[in-house]
């Protein structure tokens, strides 16, 4: 089972490519499932005012999920079309980001933690965010949020969970713990994890999460679904051979897939 998880399109700004090219990207690579995932709208900060080309419009938003339902109809039998977001968690906007996920037809929503307050820490232009912070606050202030959005309900998958070493920040102390109180929270709120597979392209060159990370959700019998996170259709599947080859090394035999917000197990 070839399936690509984690995708992002034209609409929100920071990538390429439409929806369609992605889908047909998808059939041409051989994938059997591909996930639609953009990123939410802007809820906490003012898109007008805020770094530009962050995340879809709000008013883009149907758009958005009308054309990836039409595009899973037209391709009905060449490629398996699932609906996703990418839900950013933000403290404090829970009732609003509930009320985005339960307008459309989702397949799944991907709870990731891209901010902090107003500081974006996965993106390139911000990396002067870390300038005379102490790293250990920010890694602790960073895993609480990942602990919070699990405990929402509002998930189906935590995205890329240990995003905030993307740069290459980490504290001189080791975070095991907080690494491994993250993942204790998803499996005690009954969710999956991914294995997102662009770090190798990012300067960490490392899959998110890390080798010992999976491990641990191994161990604890978390679910995991794969994704390359493509922001332009020539990426789409890209590294995803060596992330299954990591999952079933380290003792992964199924992936997790999703259809209406339940997920299914599969062989790959």
């Amino acid at each position: 089972m070839f399936i690509d998880y984690h995708t992002h399109h034209a609409r929100c700004g920071h990538a390429v490519g439409s929806l369609e090219e992605y889908v047909q990207k998808g059939i041409e690579i051989g994938l059997a499932q591909i996930g639609l995932s953009d990123h939410m709208p802007l809820l906490h900060v003012d898109p007008a005012t805020y770094y530009p080309e962050m995340a879809m419009p709000m008013e883009e938003l149907p758009r958005y999920v009308e054309e990836c339902l039409a595009l899973k109809e037209k391709y009905k039998g060449q490629i398996d079309v699932r609906v996703g977001l990418e839900g950013d968690y933000i403290e404090g906007q829970e009732e609003k980001i509930e009320t985005i996920i339960h307008a459309y037809p989702f397949d799944y929503v991907i709870g990731s933690v891209h901010f902090l307050g107003e500081w974006d820490i996965t993106d390139f232009r911000q990396t002067h965010g870390w300038e005379g912070k102490n790293r250990m606050k920010v890694y602790e202030q960073y895993y609480d949020a990942v602990a919070k959005a699990a405990a929402t309900g509002l998930y189906d998958y935590i995205g890329h969970i240990d995003v905030i070493k993307r740069f290459g920040y980490k504290p001189e102390e080791d975070v095991t713990h907080l690494e491994n109180a993250a993942l204790e929270a998803v499996k005690r709120h009954g969710m999956a994890i991914e294995l997102n597979a662009s770090g190798l392209r990012m300067p960490v060159e490392e899959m998110f999460p890390s080798r010992r990370m999976l491990e641990y959700a191994k161990q604890l019998s978390i679910p995991i679904t794969i994704g390359s996170d493509a922001h332009q259709p020539e990426r789409l599947g890209q590294y995803l051979d060596q992330a299954r080859a990591v999952l079933k090394d380290v003792g992964f035999s199924q992936l997790a897939t999703f259809e209406r917000r339940k997920l299914v197990l599969v062989d790959f």
